[in-house]
Parts: structure tokens; C-alpha cells; sequence
């Protein structure tokens, strides 16, 4: 009886060892340096360069949404290459395609519920570190006319897809898989994307890195990166046409 059960108890750990997989890294260690180097030094030129955008009249930003968004394609580019050459499939990284239209509805319905969640802890973050929000950290990248809003509402597709793909697709996966644990993973992810908004000033870069932490618990809840680019777009779209208006 003792033999039964502990070889019914072997075989049930097989299984769910098949079913599981086992967490590794979805790139190589020398990819990922490099890729945080690029991040990170490109938001340290970003942050001197945005000082001199704040202090001119008339920014060009059609120049600087285009720009902006062929750098997000060119890194997320260098990410899946990297995956690739690991031998890492795509959907490990982004999660399972929708299968059917109830898939789209339901991961649409919890990015917008997520949005109005987000919006009041981020809310209450900004009024704990005494932030005005918006309009003081992008204010001087909000559109301005209808050509420049369709320019940006392309920009932000392209951030919510791109920068998902990196931070919480790629980054928090590597994480998790060295660090052996899910939080320190979202964590260091969430840290990193902040850091990369240090442009937008100190302040805001806090707050967006609990939006971080927030976007990197969704994915994870949710094994997907679907939801987390909706909302991504929906929040930058809204949030820099809003910021227009009110400037």
C-alpha cells in the first residue's frame, strides 16, 4: 500500500514537473548587459537633452515622436533577437496568443479595469511625493493639433507594445530566472523602467516605477503581456493629450 502511494506520489510529481517549466533565462547574460547599458545610457541622454526641449519655444516633435518610436522598434528588435538566438520561442516571452474573440474581450476588459486601479494608486503616489503630474513632466512632449496627436497616439501604440516586450516580457523574465524569485524579478524590472523615465524628472520616475510594479504583477497574474500593452497605450495616448489641452 506504502509502495503504491509513494510511486503514485513519484509519478504525480513527474507529471507536474512536465506541465511546469522550469524557470531559466530567456536570453544570454552578455545580451541582457548590453541591453540594460543601452537603456540606461540612452535615459541619461535623454534626461540632459529633455532640460534643453523644456526651455525651447517650439520643439520639433514630429521629429522627436518619429525618432522616438524607430529607437523603441530597434530595441525591441535587438530583444527578440536575442530570444531568438537563446532559443527561446516569442510566445514564452509574450504569452499565448488570443485564440478567440472572448480572449481579446476578457484581457480588454482587465486592461481597462487595471487602468482605473492604476489611476488611483498613482494617483495617491503623486500626492505623497507632492507631484503635479502630468503636465509637469510631459508637458512639453504633448501634441499639439490633430497631425501631432495621430503622430502620438502612434508613438504610444508603439511604446505600449515595445516597451512591455522589454520590461516585463524580456527584463522581468531574466530577473525572475536569476534572482530565482517572482517579486525580486518585478522588483528589479520596475526599478529599471522607472529609471529609464528619469527625463521626465525624479518625482515622476517614482511613480513610474510603481507603475512598473503594477504592470509587472498583471503580467504576471496573467502570463500575458496583452493586457499590460493595452493599457500601457491607453494611459501614455490619453495622458499626453490631456497634458496638450491643459498646456
Amino acid at each position: 500500500m506504502s509502495t503504491t502511494l509513494a510511486l503514485e506520489g513519484e509519478g504525480q510529481s513527474r507529471s507536474n514537473a512536465a506541465t511546469t517549466p522550469p524557470r531559466r533565462p530567456v536570453a544570454g547574460l552578455l545580451h541582457t548587459l548590453a541591453l540594460l547599458a543601452i537603456l540606461l545610457g540612452g535615459a541619461g541622454l535623454m534626461y540632459f537633452s529633455a532640460g534643453k526641449l523644456r526651455t525651447t519655444g517650439h520643439p520639433n516633435r514630429t521629429a522627436l515622436y518619429l525618432t522616438t518610436a524607430i529607437w523603441e522598434w530597434m530595441l525591441t528588435a535587438y530583444v527578440l533577437w536575442g530570444v531568438r538566438k537563446h532559443g527561446t520561442s516569442l510566445n514564452e516571452v509574450t504569452g499565448a496568443k488570443w485564440k478567440s474573440f472572448l480572449d481579446f474581450a476578457r484581457d480588454l476588459a482587465i486592461a481597462v479595469s487595471f487602468w482605473f486601479a492604476a489611476l488611483m494608486v498613482l494617483g495617491a503616489t503623486a500626492v505623497a511625493l507632492h507631484f503635479r503630474g502630468t503636465k509637469e513632466s510631459v508637458g512639453f512632449l504633448a501634441p499639439r493639433g490633430f497631425a501631432q496627436i495621430g503622430l502620438w497616439i502612434v508613438v504610444c501604440v508603439t511604446a505600449g507594445f515595445c516597451e512591455e516586450t522589454i520590461f516585463r516580457g524580456y527584463l522581468q523574465k531574466q530577473f525572475i530566472a536569476w534572482s530565482g524569485s517572482a517579486a525580486a524579478g518585478i522588483v528589479a524590472s520596475a526599478m529599471v523602467f522607472g529609471a529609464c523615465h528619469i527625463y521626465q524628472g525624479v518625482k515622476p520616475a517614482i511613480v513610474i516605477t510603481v507603475y512598473g510594479l503594477m504592470f509587472g504583477i498583471l503580467a504576471r497574474w496573467r502570463k500575458s503581456l496583452r493586457p499590460g500593452m493595452m493599457t500601457h497605450a491607453l494611459h501614455d495616448t490619453v495622458s499626453g493629450i490631456v497634458a496638450g489641452f491643459l498646456r
